[in-house]
Parts: structure tokens; C-alpha cells; sequence
């Protein structure tokens, strides 16, 4: 082989391996790429691919009812025939605004006149701008136009300019109810339903859109539902609201509930037990998968978890016996307002609560107000108990002799004169009635003031003389007030409904007369329901327990006529226990037991012939009148009397406590005792509607029994002593 041939095979050799080299350089950056896309960028494609071909979105499901303590629905939900449309991702709104075009001629979304007020002027010009891209851009002109293609004005300023050059007469072109069906097709997320329409679909607007649904790109018919209160406007107040399907989301709360997995659109509860217990009546949103091609058509969709509605509610409330308290309160307002001096009694409060439990059976409460035509109409008032607060007069003795006892300044048996104080520089102060000398007992069966304000001055460590000025410890304002927290007053009871007021307390001055009004329950102010835990405190030997108004939660159940598994059932929570002997408060105890049934006691004549054993105090405060019409008098609004009245029964066996408060009740030294009147009805409706289920057999928690409203005749009339 010559030399030639050598140097031939040689250079054949180097270019096969400059070959195969290439080659594998080659194979080796793409097995590198392919491991870069992978690994490197695999989840990132993932989620891509998933973006656009398979999007998993939620479907709201009903939210939980609401049950009272004997298994009575009240708050359901009723079924709506609904109008929906799923919007496509990437939407066209040309091809939109056909479909909205269509759907326009099918349904109605309401008269033209409501439509005018209920859409916005902004939302009509987004339509007529997207109605009229020639005309709108008409509207700029071709300085700007210039401006535009030299940067110096962008899209946002050149759109703002269209907004602000439309007029009302172009406006006026528009159809309306085309606008507002184009405006719910914008309002929800991309593949998931919005409700376009779910109030008074006629079956015939179902059937035709159900017939035309290849027509109608994006539109559905399905069924929603809305809130049902079964009992109409009782106890509307403390159920609270549910936002509209149009509403959505609340604003001041937007982030929050998008935050926590919440769509824009999604109805949530706008107030009180509704927003207090969002988190179990909401529910558990359905799953579904759509299949989407490129162009973010829908190919297909399947269930990946079925929804399940909101858990249940059972309430502490007894609605037999919210709604025979509820007509007591309204019978007793009309009639109390047929006497003298009472222009302004407009409201009256009732809370029935288990002293041992905290079980709020009735919240009760009724303001009377004016509807459309200006009658006279009773509105519920039941979220008065926990938001407002008044001076509550003498009711809160029992505090006042309880603390008197704790701070050394009185013993059990003490006495006191009862007569005119003559204090330097201090109007003379005296009870309702000039008793003479009397002990604790006497001092709370008879609501003497005297007693209680030289108990206070004892405590600021004073020494009463007739026409002397006294020197106290105004610390005092803390040690009363510090006390009667510990029984609920002044502080907030803790129920579990939001908003709840603390109440008012006056200015630590150093004035005798506002410190010793204190212990009288005439300088600081109080709810309702804080008398009704102070009540209860009493009435279970020294416990304040807290009130709740929600008994169980329970699991929704598919047959409507049991309640589902209990989740949770909500357990007594006592909050303090008082600082005081239990022989004092036997002895408190005891001095209401006399205010009801031994005389002179000033609730003997309410309660004259009951056979539940009462136990006492009634509360009548010289106030001034904060109410509704004060502007009308200036800045010094006038005195007005508040009466309360706090109960339990049976006295040796508490079962049941109660406050009644009537803020305004009269002008004047004397009016109705309609404090009173309203206090013996609802005991007597209380035991009258124990003792019929009991003879009905129905002691179980589900019994269902209706009773009429006790006998209006058995309540006592008679005017009430200042001070009582």
C-alpha cells in the first residue's frame, strides 16, 4: 500500500469520528435540554398546561339553617329557578355582548325605572364605548390621537377622556336590561357560573332559555336558593342578613374572605348570627374540572368533590315562647302609650336566660316606629338588648349591698336611717318615701335610696351630718364599678353575637352626688343583657355565666324532618365567680324574695297570686332623654323615668332569670307600670307554656308545641314611686 492510499484512509478515519462526535455533542445538549425542561422547568409547564386545559373551580353550595332549641327551623333555604353564564377564558366581549344581546330578548331584569337607578352611569358608558368602538373613537380627537402614537398619552388616559365626552343623550340610546345582563356576565371569574338572574324567573323565561341553551354560548339554568326567615321579621335583628348573589363579597371585609378561599361573588352573612357564624353555615364548596381547549372553550367538566352544605345552627331560643313575649312587649308599648307623658316610650326589652347555663331563650325587643304610608308600625328591636344601655334605676341594688357587704362598710343586718340626706352644696336627696330606720332586707324590699347612698358613703370612708359637706375617697367611683363588673354591669357579658355595647360610664368627678348615684343605678348605663347576667348571677349563688344564643352545631342531614349529628355542642362557660360569702348572698336572695311576695315589697302587686315563687327587684331611673327626637329639644333634652325589672323563679330552685328594661317609659313623678305589666306576662307565659308541654307529653328536646299569649287582665295597674 503506498503512501497515498495510507494518508486517504487516515483522512476518511478522522472525518467518520469528526462525525460521530457532532453527533453525540449533539445528542448530549439535547438529553441536557430535555433534563432542563423536566426538572429544571417541569412544574412550571405543569401548571401551564394545566391553566389552560384544566381549570378547577368552585361552586357554592346553600349555607346552613338555623334551628331553635326544640328542632323548628327558623332560617332555611327556598329554592330559585336561576339564570347563569359561565364566562370562557380569554373571552371575547364582542361575542359576549351577542350572547348578552340574545338573552335580553328572553328575560327581563327588571321595569326600565328600576334599571335607571340600579345602574350605574359608569357601567352604561363601558357598554356604550364597547356598543361603539367607531363613535367612541370619534370622541378623541386627532391632536390626541397624535399624542397617543407619540406616547405622551397611554390607553388608561385616552379610555378616561371617552368616558368623560359621553353624553346622557347617547346614554339614553342604550337598552337597559341588555346593560345589566352584560354587566353580570363580567362580574364572575372565567369557567366558574354567575348568577345572571334568580328572583322571579317565570317559568316561561326557564323553559324558553332551556330550550335555546346552544344559542346562548356560556348560558345555563340551574337551580340557587335564598334565605327563608320562617317567622318573618321575629328576632330579624340578632339573625342578621345575608349579602345578595349581586352584592357578593362586602367591601370593608373584601380581603379578608379572599384571603380565606372566597370568590368576589360568593353571598356571605353581612350581620350578627349570619356573620358571627360564617365559618359553619358557609359549607363546603363543590369541586369541578373543566376541560378547555386553547381557545378557552369548555370541551367537557367533571365532578372532583361534591359539595356539601353548611352545618346547622340550633339556637338557645324557644320561638313559642320568643313569639308570645314579643306580642306581650308590643300589646304592652300601645297600651302604656294611651296614658299621659308618654310622647316618648318607644322601645321595651326583654331577655329570658337559664341562670345555670347562660341559654338565651327569649331576646326580645320592639320599637315602635312609622312603615311607607306613616301608620304606626311595631319594628323588631331584639339587637336593642346588647347594643343599647340606659340608666336602669334600682335594680341594681342587690350590687350595691353585695359590694356594701365585701368592701366592710355594711354587715348583714345593718341598719340605717332612712331620711332626707341635707349634703352642703347638693340638692336634698330622699327616697320615694321616708322609711326610718331599716336594714339590708328592708332597704331592698322597699327600694329605699337612702340605704344604699349611705352604704356608699361608708365605702369612700364618709360620715353623713345633716348640713355638712362630705369628704370622700373618690376612688370609690373604681371599687363600685370594679364590683359590679364582677356581676356583668358595665362590662361587656360576653354572648356570642358581635357588636355588643359595655355601656357608659360617667365622669370620675369629684362630686358626692354622682358617686352615690352609682349605687342607686342612676349615674352609669347598662343593657339589657347585662342585667340579665347580673340577675342570673344572683339567682345562682354568685356565678356570672355567659349568655349565648347558639346551643349545637349539627351536620346537615338529608331528611328534612331530623337534625343531623351534633358537631359541637356548646358547653356552660362560667366567667368569675364573686367576691362574696355565700350566706350574703342568700341574703340578697332573700331581699328580692320580698320585693315579690312580702308586703310592702314594690313587686308584691305585680306578681299577687302566681304560684312559681318570684324573686325580685324593680328599677325606676330619673334619666335624661337621649332617643330619636332629642333634636327637637335643643341641647337640654328632658327627664324622663327608665323602669326595669329583674326576676328569677322559683325562688329556692332558680330555673329562669329575666330583665325588662323600658327606656323613656313617662314623663313626670308618676306613669304606667309598664315595667311590671310586661314582667308577670312573660312569667306567667313562661310556666303556663312549661306546664302545657309537660301535660302534652312533650319533654323532649324536639317537642312543638303553640300556646296563646297568657291573660293580658292578670297584670297589675297601679303608678310607681320615684326611686322603686
Amino acid at each position: 500500500m503506498n503512501t497515498k492510499t495510507k494518508k486517504k484512509k487516515k483522512y476518511v478515519s478522522f472525518r467518520f469520528n469528526m462525525l460521530f462526535f457532532v453527533v453525540f455533542l449533539l445528542f448530549s445538549l439535547l438529553i441536557l435540554r430535555l433534563g432542563v425542561v423536566q426538572i429544571v422547568y417541569g412544574d412550571d409547564y405543569k401548571r401551564e398546561i394545566q391553566r389552560t386545559d384544566d381549570v378547577t373551580v368552585n361552586n357554592p353550595v346553600p349555607r346552613g339553617k338555623m334551628y331553635d332549641r326544640n328542632g323548628k327551623a327558623i332560617v332555611d333555604n327556598t329554592p330559585l329557578n336561576a339564570i347563569t353564564y359561565t364566562k370562557k377564558q380569554n373571552a371575547d366581549q364582542q361575542e359576549m355582548l351577542k350572547t348578552a344581546e340574545k338573552l335580553s330578548k328572553l328575560i327581563s331584569m327588571g321595569d326600565p325605572e328600576t334599571l335607571k337607578t340600579k345602574i350605574h352611569d359608569r357601567d352604561k358608558k363601558d357598554f356604550w364605548i364597547l356598543k361603539n368602538p367607531d363613535k367612541a373613537k370619534g370622541l378623541i380627537t386627532k391632536k390626541e390621537w397624535s399624542l397617543f402614537a407619540q406616547k405622551k398619552l397611554d390607553d388608561k388616559q385616552i379610555y378616561n377622556l371617552q368616558l368623560k365626552r359621553i353624553t346622557n343623550k347617547e346614554l339614553a340610546s342604550l337598552n337597559l336590561n341588555t346593560v345589566a345582563i352584560f354587566r353580570q356576565f363580567n362580574s364572575g371569574y372565567a369557567l366558574t357560573p354567575q348568577i345572571v338572574k334568580n328572583k322571579d324567573v317565570t317559568p316561561q323565561e326557564y323553559a324558553i332559555i332551556s330550550e335555546n341553551l346552544e344559542k346562548l354560548p356560556g348560558v345555563d339554568t340551574t337551580t340557587d336558593w335564598e334565605r327563608k326567615y320562617v317567622f318573618g321579621d321575629t328576632l330579624k335583628t340578632v339573625l342578621g342578613n345575608v349579602s345578595s348573589s349581586e352584592e357578593g363579597l362586602p367591601k370593608e371585609q373584601l380581603d379578608k374572605y379572599l384571603a380565606q378561599g372566597y370568590s368576589r361573588n360568593d353571598r356571605v352573612g353581612k350581620s350578627y348570627i349570619e356573620m358571627q357564624y360564617e365559618d359553619v353555615l358557609q359549607g363546603q364548596k363543590a369541586k369541578m374540572k373543566n376541560v378547555t381547549d386553547k381557545s378557552g372553550e369548555i370541551l367537557s367538566t367533571e365532578t372532583v368533590a361534591d359539595g356539601q352544605r353548611g352545618n346547622d345552627l340550633v339556637l338557645t331560643i324557644d320561638m313559642d315562647l320568643q313569639q308570645q313575649v314579643e306580642s306581650i312587649i308590643s300589646d304592652e308599648l300601645l297600651k302604656a302609650k294611651q296614658s299621659g307623658n308618654t310622647a316618648l316610650l318607644d322601645r321595651a326589652f326583654v331577655v329570658l336566660m337559664d341562670p345555670h347555663t347562660g341559654d338565651v331563650l327569649t331576646m326580645a325587643g320592639k320599637q315602635i316606629g312609622k312603615d311607607e304610608a306613616g301608620k304606626t308600625k311595631m319594628k323588631d328591636f331584639a339587637l336593642g338588648n346588647i347594643t343599647t344601655s340606659y340608666n336602669v334605676g334600682s335594680a341594681v341594688k342587690g350590687a350595691t349591698i353585695l359590694t356594701g357587704y365585701k368592701t366592710g362598710a355594711i354587715k348583714p343586718g345593718s341598719t340605717q336611717l332612712d331620711e332626707p340626706l341635707n349634703i352642703k352644696g347638693t340638692p336634698t336627696k330622699k327616697s320615694w318615701k321616708t322609711f326610718g330606720t331599716i336594714n339590708d332586707l328592708t332597704a331592698l324590699q322597699v327600694s329605699s335610696n337612702v340605704y344604699m347612698w349611705k352604704t356608699v358613703i361608708a365605702m369612700a370612708g364618709g360620715h353623713y351630718a345633716s348640713g355638712q359637706g362630705l369628704s370622700l375617697n373618690y376612688d370609690t367611683y373604681n371599687t363600685l364599678r370594679q364590683s359590679f363588673s364582677q356581676f356583668g354591669l358595665g362590662t361587656q357579658t360576653g354572648i356570642d353575637l358581635p357588636n355588643e355595647a359595655s355601656g357608659y360610664k360617667g365622669p370620675s368627678l369629684p362630686i358626692p352626688g354622682l358617686l352615690m348615684d352609682i349605687g342607686i343605678g342612676q349615674y352609669d348605663t347598662y343593657t339589657n343583657m347585662q342585667l340579665a347576667q347580673y340577675v342570673s348571677t344572683i339567682a345562682n349563688g354568685g356565678y356570672r355565666v355567659q349568655p349565648h344564643i347558639v346551643k349545637e352545631i349539627r351536620e346537615p342531614s338529608a331528611d328534612n324532618s331530623k337534625l343531623g349529628p351534633i358537631v359541637e355542642e356548646i358547653q356552660p362557660k362560667i366567667l368569675n365567680r364573686i367576691d362574696a360569702q355565700d350566706d350574703w348572698i342568700k341574703r340578697v336572695q332573700e331581699g328580692f324574695r320580698m320585693v315579690a311576695q312580702v308586703r310592702p315589697g314594690t313587686a308584691v302587686s305585680y306578681f299577687a297570686g302566681v304560684d312559681y315563687s318570684p324573686a325580685a327587684k324593680t328599677g325606676t331611673a330619673q334619666a335624661f332623654y337621649d332617643g330619636p327626637e332629642r333634636k327637637k329639644f335643643g341641647k337640654i333634652p328632658p327627664e324622663v323615668m327608665n323602669l326595669s325589672l329583674v326576676t328569677f323563679a322559683p325562688y329556692d330552685n332558680p330555673e329562669i332569670a329575666m330583665a325588662v328594661l323600658v327606656p323613656w317609659a313617662y314623663q313626670g313623678s308618676t306613669g304606667p307600670t309598664i315595667n311590671g305589666n310586661i314582667g308577670r306576662r312573660v312569667l306567667d307565659a313562661y310556666f303556663n307554656l312549661k306546664k302545657q308541654r309537660q301535660q302534652n307529653g312533650q319533654n323532649s328536646p324536639t317537642a312543638d308545641a303553640k300556646v296563646q299569649n297568657a291573660d293580658p287582665n292578670q297584670a297589675a295597674q297601679q303608678n310607681t314611686p320615684q326611686g322603686q
